[in-house]
């Protein structure tokens, strides 16, 4: 799953990334609140939720919680904040935020509030489906032809991405920013190597396997057998 993260504390942004990481998460970093701001409108569709601070250079928390509930998103929202004052735990809920996380906090309190929140409704849980390949995002499962197969968590991660892409061709620069959370000019040719590791474990023999290569441009899922 795919956390964006606005917290303009660049400590504070590794200890919550380099923790949701080992977990398993994917983590996009904005260190001011324009930046936040702008990654949480033009790829709101790609996040399951968002950690927010309050106090940020450029836009306020409040601010951004504002415009992503104007956009009528219902993405999970936390905050992260040192104020702590009832008046200010109930503005920042009725601005449209889910949680409120008083600083400092342990990591493991942070890890099951954002559990909680990404717990599916009614029992509904985020799978993916290609051929006979499974994944289960809340159970961090894939299998194939009913048969679990175990995947590192970056080939989880990837794996993800190309089945939330499924049908579209998911460029290599796209691919090593929301993957990999590299966000410069970098060699791509990691992604080949994970494209293949994908490739051994879960493609059929004797068929095409179900990552696509779009030469020059990146993959894309291949539905046909």
């Amino acid at each position: 799953m795919r956390i964006l993260l606005v917290e303009d504390e660049v400590a504070i942004a590794r200890f919550i990334t380099e923790g949701l990481e080992e977990e398993g998460f994917s983590v996009d970093v904005a260190h001011n609140g324009k930046e936040g701001l702008r990654l949480a409108l033009d790829d709101s569709s790609i996040y399951d939720l968002i950690l927010l601070d309050w106090m940020l250079p450029g836009m306020s928390g409040i601010e951004i919680c504002r415009a992503i509930r104007q956009g009528d998103s219902r993405i999970p929202i936390l905050f992260l904040t040192a104020r702590d004052t009832v008046d200010d735990v109930v503005f920042g809920l009725e601005t449209g935020a889910n949680d409120y996380l008083r600083k400092p906090f342990a990591f493991e309190e942070l890890l099951a509030r954002i559990r909680v929140l990404l717990r599916p409704p009614d029992g509904i849980r985020h799978v993916y489906t290609v051929r006979d390949i499974v994944l289960d995002v809340e159970a961090h499962q894939v299998t194939r032809a009913g048969e679990e197969v175990k995947l590192t968590q970056k080939e989880f991660a990837l794996l993800e991405w190309l089945l939330r892409e499924k049908g579209r061709v998911c460029r290599r620069t796209t691919i090593i920013e929301k993957v990999w959370d590299i966000h410069f000019d970098h060699d791509t040719g990691i992604i080949d190597v994970y494209i293949n590791f994908l490739r051994k474990k879960l493609d059929t023999p004797d068929q095409p396997s179900f990552i696509e290569t779009i030469r020059g441009v990146g993959y894309r899922v291949n539905e046909e057998a």
